[in-house]
């Protein structure tokens, strides 16, 4: 077994780790898991741990994704990257998903690489792909552990996507819930960011979780970016919305982030108000075309950025107004703490891990789910009043202070170091 990097206080002395981490999906898809993923392996590569990751092959779809190369191989020192043979996403037309035969590749090479730990992202995803159980087995057979992080709820996207009679999607739902549970039992740890995850998964009979600070945001690139007088003009070529209220989105463009709520919501804002802003949404999904010509109904002021590299997303926040988020099922909502990063106040519904994130009334609005005028009286209070904007975006920023990447990757470090030493002991 490889050296474990640990920093003894006393004595200073670094010891450099073995990591491996399977994940559902890598760059150049953007997402919170992909995002998630790659700002760990930064932080890896800055400690001097050796990783190797493995994740499906985007080379299929290089009319979307020309840069699919940057994010293959030895990307960075000492973190590799396999791409695994992978098949068409359902539902996703710029996602990728394994394929069963790629398993035999993943434990051919974590023979070769002798790992001290395995780490999975979307373990549940990749379980019906791979037709096992990733990297479990393996453990177990070299005496290492193998944890989980739970990203996704995707037994509540089922609704989003497959409407069955007769009360089928209530059946289904509780044979998945038997289904991921086990997966997610075998491993020796899930991770998850918020406590209503947490009793998300008890209730789904998943016994062996952890919630921790495992998800931030590139605090220097947060901290070093500032209001800038022609950002939209001279970064995105948008006139006359710089005395606007710009809202923002991002995210896929897809039912589950709760964009048919979005739109019945933002169509039922007062003219008056409607003047005041402009909306700008960044992403990409099968409801882009849906979104545009409904909201362009509303005011001419909407404008759809397409998918931003994550560098470039503190930036756009920064020099916005309000974040918006409709999705009701996060797991902890990655975007509002790069929100709050960037001192935005924030709007979302009291469901999921979100509830976790903001404080409301305080770094933001909470609404009761589905509910348009609850929704609208909080927005139209952020849009009508700019010290409370600023009052809330100051507050949202002192909120996580926690959650820079250096801090939340070694909390997971450090689960992972504990982990190895109970194998160890």
């Amino acid at each position: 077994m490889a050296a474990v990097q640990h920093r003894c206080a006393e004595l200073d002395v670094i010891y450099t780790m073995k990591i491996a981490i399977i994940s559902s999906s890598f760059f150049p898809v953007i997402d919170g898991v992909t995002v998630a993923v790659y700002y760990r392996l930064k932080r890896l590569r800055d400690l001097g741990h050796r990783v190797i990751l493995f994740c499906p092959d985007y080379s299929v779809l290089k009319n979307i994704y020309p840069d699919w190369r940057d994010y293959t191989g030895e990307i960075m020192p000492g973190i590799k990257v396999i791409n695994l043979p992978s098949t068409a996403s359902i539902g996703l037309d710029f996602e990728r998903d394994v394929t069963s035969k790629s398993y035999q590749i993943v434990v051919q090479r974590l023979a070769e690489f002798e790992p001290d730990i395995i780490h999975v992202d979307e373990a549940e995803r990749l379980a019906t792909r791979f037709l096992k159980i990733p990297g479990v087995e393996f453990a177990k057979q070299h005496k290492i552990p193998c944890v989980a992080f739970f990203h996704t709820n995707y037994i509540d996207y089922l609704d989003d996507y497959l409407t069955l009679p007769l009360g089928l999607n209530s059946i289904i739902k509780k044979i998945l819930g038997l289904i991921f549970a086990n997966i997610y039992n075998s491993y020796n740890l899930t991770l998850i960011g918020s406590l209503i995850t947490q009793q998300k998964l008890v209730t789904l009979g998943i016994n062996n979780s952890r919630v921790g600070n495992f998800l931030g945001f590139d605090a220097n690139n947060y901290y070093n970016n500032f209001k800038q007088s022609n950002f939209f003009l001279e970064e995105y070529h948008l006139n006359l919305i710089q005395s606007k209220i710009k809202l923002i989105f991002i995210g896929r463009l897809t039912p589950d982030k709760g964009w048919d709520f979005t739109l019945k919501a933002l169509t039922k804002l007062p003219l008056e108000i409607v003047d005041r802003i402009a909306i700008i949404i960044a992403g990409d999904g099968d409801m882009c075309d849906r979104i545009e010509q409904t909201l362009k109904q509303l005011t001419p002021d909407v404008y759809l950025l397409g998918r931003i590299p994550p560098e470039s997303v503190s930036a756009l926040l920064t020099n916005g107004d309000i974040f918006i988020t409709n999705s009701e099922k996060e797991t902890k909502g990655l975007t509002v703490i790069e929100a709050a990063a960037a001192g935005l106040p924030a709007i979302a519904p009291r469901a999921g891990g979100v509830v976790d994130t903001i404080q409301d009334g305080v770094t933001g609005f909470l609404y009761q789910p589905q509910q348009i005028e609850d929704f609208l009286e909080k927005l139209s209070l952020l849009i009508g009043d700019r010290n409370l904007r600023e009052s809330m975006g100051a507050k949202a920023r002192e909120s996580v202070q926690d959650y820079s990447w250096e801090q939340v990757v070694d909390n997971l470090i450090e689960v992972w170091m504990e982990q190895i030493d109970l194998i160890n002991n």
